[in-house]
This record gives structure tokens, C-alpha cells and sequence, in this order.
């Protein structure tokens, strides 16, 4: 490997190598750890996490047999019914929500058992999503599961499948702790006797008692709220059956089997009309900061969450804010009140009897309230980022502009994580941001391991962008029926050296981080087609390339052509060329020696290397002359 620099005028990038270099993403950048060029460290860090990657691969591949021998049911779409009940939506479906209905409706039709995950904004539409879904099993006689993490959440989806559903013979059934024992029962007896279609219900809905008559459809609302061993247990009656996740932020795992297709994924990126995005300030702790808020939010009829995650003080933050604010009315709201008490003060914030609700995070998932527009999260930093857009997404959730205010205490220190955190969410606060934000958890986090409970592994040693190639490529050794070989090269790196100048010139490309941009993407480019796209770009944007520039992507050309052969490289300079092969490589011996007999510019230089006396000084010519050679000895 030639390793190049940038100097005056001129721009020298290691061209042949640079696709090898990429963003570490395996946790904080400032725990990442480094090693020493030419200690070996490296390359046995890459060997620990290439054996654990090949157990990862095997499992996968065992999943992947499964899946595939498993037949799940067929779903018939009744069009007259299905038409209705899409008419009594009153809302506009957006661009995005169209689409993912619709990937919806392929998997249950198909009879391939469906798991997909829908990744949308807060208040973007995923809901109804997940009631078509459910309408649609329900009208094939199969029962559906509505898995939610919190009771709140668990009463508002009963509320609005309840609405959706009253016009059709569909019996929607809820199981809380806002239920008595004896209700909870009567709920388990009728979903066990086939006369509760759809049940709504929090972890109770995971044990071991609930007996369904024909579960047809899984829905996980919040998935990222879930650990590992709540979704194993789901899976121990899922084996056929639909399983749709809706999260507004993935967490890193989830998001990264999405990503490498384990799981369909769907984004719903497209907000709805006439919504806002929500202005997001991380401030100091201020008594003025907090009054000019709430006075903002009261002078237009609105209502104000203020969230403070302490039950213990929450009654002295009470104090604070009624001498603070004399003219609010003040609820409070936590997990450790009773039923009746919570439901009461929800309902009283719902019809506007209480202006402020101060709470824990309770309110996280299923409020939605659109007269509540402004949110206060005090002491901020304590929370996580999906934790933090989720709750400021309870507010915006109407036409008036939204804010949220992230406090926090200038008196303590904050960690780099919470700092990432806060910057992240504040920097983020375009609708649709949850897909985003996840993926910043995925870098501030690490992704975790795949198909196991840790949230370290292998990948915070090596990264998560070179773990998921290295699995990739284990996939593939396994399919083949290739046995691990440690020894063997981890990462294929074929060399070329075409002994010219091929760079992006600073009169071409003024910026430096563009330049390397743009070097990336031109290592990225997998096929002929993406090269050509990649060129009429520059084209387009700087003008008509100069020498070196257009020889660059000759010199990718060429690295694309001999991409999928077995040559380790090629150095060519304008008199000669030497082709460099791996040993036993797959050559047709024949083919050669009619080539060396027929042109005597050819002769082997040794067992795996062939030697072409070409004198050519132009660089596309001598490359086309040589791609078209080595594709002829091909078998």
C-alpha cells in the first residue's frame, strides 16, 4: 500500500486504499481504542471478533433456514370492507403512510410470516397503520395482540381501536392495571374463548396464563421499550404469525438488523399538514426562563407539561411552581399513585381543568393532548435520547408552534454522553428526526450484539461499519460451505498502481472535506453504472474533468472490472505491466498458452505473475487493453 498526502497544489490520497478507512461507530469516540501501526494488535482484535462473527453468521443463517421453511397464513383482503373502513380515516394518508400501508398489506398477503418494523415520527401516522393491519386479520377470523409499555399508553390505543372499530362486529378488549383482577380474568377468559378479537395490553400480556384461540397478528408499539428476553418470550408463540414493531426511535440493535435486513423496515419520514417542528432549547435551571414559558402558553389557551423525574421532591417542585406561577392550575402525575388517582388527574389535564401537569416520565408514550404545547424537562441530562424525543414529543401535536425546554443544572458537570445527547436532540428537531436520532444512539451507544442480550460484543472493539462487512462476508464463506481460516485476509485489498497522477485537483474541488467525500464515494461505487453516475455528478457540479481527475476513474474502471477476479494486483507504468495472481487462481492454463504463444509481448514472470511488454502512454487505452486481456483468460 502507497500511502499519499495532500501539499501545496497538489492532492495525494492513498486512491487504492481509501474505501479500507471509514467512521468508527462501536460507543464514544473517546473510549474507542487505538492501536499501534505494525503491533499486531489490530489484526488480532480482528481475528477475536472474526470468531465470534462466524458463530453470529452460523445463528443467522440457522434463522434465516427457518424463516424460510415456515408458512404463515395468507391474509384475503375483503376490498368493499377494507375501502370502508380506510374512508372512516380523517385524515389525509401521507406519501410515506401510503407506502408502508401497503408493504403492510404484501406481507400479510403473502405467506411468508410477516416482521416488519415501522420506524415514524411521533404523532406521524403509525397507528393507523397498525389498525388496518389489525383489521385486516381480524376480518381472516385471527386474533390480535396490541403489546404497549405502559398502562397511559395501553388506555389510549383502547381508546382509539375502540372509535376506529365501533361501526364493525369487532370486539376490542383492554387488560391494565387500570383494571380490577376480576375484569383482567373475565378478558383472558373471553380472549381464550375466541370472543376477544383484539386485546390491548401491557407485560401482563407476555405471561404465561394468556391463552389466545387463533393469534394471527403481533403489534409492539414502542418496541425500543422492550428488552431482549419480554421480545424472546413473544417469539415462543409468534413462530407463524404476523409481527409488526411501530418505534419512533429504534434502538441501535433493532435499527442495525433492520439495516442488514433481518427485519423489512419502513420509515414514515412525511409529517403531516400544517405541522410544525418543534423548538427545541437546552438552557440553565431559570425561574424567569420557566415563567415566560408557561405565560407564552397560558396567553394563548394552552397547556404546559412540566416533567421532573423525582417522585420524592416532586411536591416541593409542586411549592416552587405555585408560588411561581399563583394563576396555574397544577396536577401531578406519576407511577406511583393509584389507578383511580391518575386516571383522575389525566382525565382533569385532558378537559383542561388543571393547566399545568407536573409529572414523571409517565407521560412518555400515550398522551395526546394538541392543546399542550409547551414541555419542560428539568434536569435533562438524565435522560436518554429516545427518552427525549419521545417526550418532547407530546407536545406539537396540533397546528401551533411547539416548544421544549431541556434544563438543566449549571451547578453539575455534565458527562460527554449527556452532552452528545443535548446537542443531538437540539440540533434534531426537523420532524421526522427519530430515524436520525437513532441513528446518533447507534453511534453514541455502540449497536450491541445481534442476536444475544449484550450491548457491547465484539463491535465496540473493531467498529460496527467493520463487523457488519465481516459478517456479511462470513455469511457468504458459510453458504459456500467454506471452512474459518484465520490466517486468511480479513479484508480483500487489491492493489493497483498505474504510475500517474489521479486526483481531484484543488483548482477542480476547492474543499479539502469535499475532496475526501468524494474520494469515498468513488471507493463506494460497486458497479460501472454508479461510476458513471458518480462522474456526470462532478460533471455537473465543477465542470469538465482535467487529466488527473478523468484518470481516476479510469483507474476505478478498472478496480470494478477486476473487482469479482482472483488478481492481487496489477502495477503498470507506460512500457510494461505486471499482473500479479492468487495462488491456484481460477485461470484457463490454455487460454495462456495460446496468449503467450500468439502475442510475444506476453511471457509469466514466475508461477502466479504474467509480464506485458506494452509501451503506452495513455492511461485509458493500456487500461481498456488490459481489462480486455484478463477477461479473456477467465473460465
Amino acid at each position: 500500500m502507497v500511502l499519499h498526502y495532500e501539499r501545496d497544489d497538489k492532492l495525494y490520497v492513498p486512491v487504492s486504499n481509501l474505501f479500507l478507512v471509514s467512521r468508527y461507530s462501536g460507543g464514544p469516540s473517546e473510549s474507542a481504542p487505538i492501536h499501534k501501526l505494525g503491533s499486531g494488535a489490530w489484526d488480532k482484535a480482528k481475528k477475536k471478533a472474526l470468531l465470534q462473527i462466524h458463530d453470529t453468521a452460523a445463528d443467522l443463517l440457522d434463522l434465516y433456514a427457518k424463516r424460510s421453511i415456515q408458512k404463515g397464513y395468507s391474509s384475503k383482503i375483503n376490498l368493499k370492507d377494507y375501502d370502508a373502513f380506510c374512508e372512516e380515516f380523517p385524515f389525509e394518508e401521507t406519501i410515506d403512510q401510503k407506502t408502508a400501508i401497503e408493504k403492510v398489506i404484501q406481507d400479510m398477503e403473502s405467506s411468508k410470516p410477516m416482521d416488519r418494523l415501522i420506524c415514524g415520527d411521533v404523532g406521524f401516522g403509525k397507528t393507523e397503520v397498525a389498525l388496518r393491519a389489525a383489521f385486516i386479520s381480524v376480518l381472516n377470523n385471527k386474533q390480535v395482540i396490541v403489546l404497549v409499555p405502559t398502562t397511559l399508553l395501553a388506555e389510549q390505543h383502547f381508546t382509539n381501536f375502540s372509535d376506529r372499530f365501533a361501526k364493525w362486529p369487532i370486539r376490542v378488549d383492554e387488560i391494565s392495571r387500570f383494571k380490577t383482577k376480576k375484569q383482567q380474568l373475565e378478558s383472558l377468559d373471553r380472549l381464550n374463548r375466541g370472543q376477544t378479537d383484539i386485546i390491548i395490553g401491557t407485560h401482563r400480556l407476555i405471561q404465561s396464563d394468556v391463552k389466545f384461540k387463533d393469534l394471527g397478528l403481533i403489534i409492539i408499539d414502542e418496541e425500543h421499550r422492550f428488552g431482549v428476553r419480554q421480545k424472546e418470550k413473544l417469539k415462543s408463540f409468534r413462530k407463524n404469525v404476523d409481527f409488526l414493531a411501530l418505534t419512533a426511535t429504534p434502538i441501535p440493535r433493532t435499527l442495525s438488523m433492520a439495516m442488514e435486513g433481518l427485519r423489512e423496515f419502513s420509515i414514515i419520514s412525511t409529517p403531516p399538514e400544517k405541522r410544525l417542528p418543534i423548538k427545541t432549547f437546552v438552557v440553565n435551571f431559570s425561574q424567569g426562563i420557566i415563567n415566560e414559558a408557561v405565560s407564552r402558553e397560558f396567553n394563548r389557551g394552552g397547556q404546559v407539561y412540566f416533567l421532573h423525574n423525582e417522585v420524592n421532591t416532586i411536591h416541593f417542585m409542586y411549592e416552587k411552581l405555585s408560588s411561581l406561577l399563583p394563576e396555574a392550575k397544577i396536577g401531578i402525575a406519576h407511577g406511583q399513585l393509584k389507578e383511580k388517582e391518575l386516571e383522575g388527574v389525566m382525565q382533569d389535564f385532558h378537559q383542561q381543568r388543571i393547566n399545568i401537569l407536573l409529572c414523571s416520565t409517565i407521560i412518555e408514550t400515550g398522551i395526546d393532548i394538541p392543546s399542550a404545547n409547551t414541555i419542560i424537562m428539568n434536569r435533562a441530562d438524565k435522560f436518554g435520547l429516545a427518552q427525549l424525543h419521545q417526550l418532547r414529543g407530546r407536545v406539537g401535536r396540533s397546528h401551533h408552534q411547539a416548544y421544549a425546554y431541556l434544563m438543566v443544572d449549571e451547578d453539575r458537570k455534565l458527562t460527554s454522553n449527556a452532552k452528545k445527547r443535548l446537542e443531538a436532540i437540539q440540533l434534531m428537531e426537523d420532524l421526522g428526526a427519530g430515524y436520525h436520532l437513532a441513528i446518533h444512539d447507534l453511534e453514541i451507544r455502540g449497536a450491541g450484539e445481534l442476536l444475544g442480550d449484550n450491548q457491547s460484543g465484539q463491535m465496540h472493539e473493531i467498529g460496527f461499519s467493520l463487523y457488519m462487512e465481516m459478517l456479511n462476508k462470513a455469511i457468504k464463506h458459510l453458504k459456500a460451505g467454506d471452512e474459518l481460516d484465520l490466517n486468511a485476509s480479513l479484508v480483500t485489498n487489491q492493489e493497483i498502481n498505474l504510475h500517474t497522477p489521479m486526483i481531484l485537483t484543488q483548482t477542480y474541488c476547492p474543499n479539502t472535506n469535499e475532496r475526501l467525500v468524494i474520494y469515498k464515494r468513488f471507493s463506494s461505487c460497486k458497479s460501472q453504472d454508479d461510476l458513471s453516475a458518480l462522474k456526470e455528478e462532478l460533471i455537473d457540479r465543477f465542470g469538465l474533468m482535467p487529466e488527473q481527475t478523468n484518470d481516476l476513474v479510469t483507474f476505478h474502471k478498472l478496480r470494478i472490472d477486476i473487482s469479482s477476479t482472483e488478481i492481487i494486483k496489477i502495477d503498470s507504468n507506460k512500457k510494461s505491466t505486471e499482473i500479479t495472481f492468487q495462488k491456484n487462481a481460477n485461470i484457463d492454463p490454455i487460454k495462456l498458452i495460446e496468449l503467450i504463444q500468439s502475442d510475444h509481448r506476453f511471457k509469466m514472470n514466475g508461477p502466479d505473475k504474467i509480464k506485458i511488454l506494452l509501451e503506452e502512454e495513455n492511461i485509458t487505452k493500456r487500461v481498456m487493453f488490459i481489462t480486455k486481456k484478463i477477461k479473456e483468460l477467465k473460465v
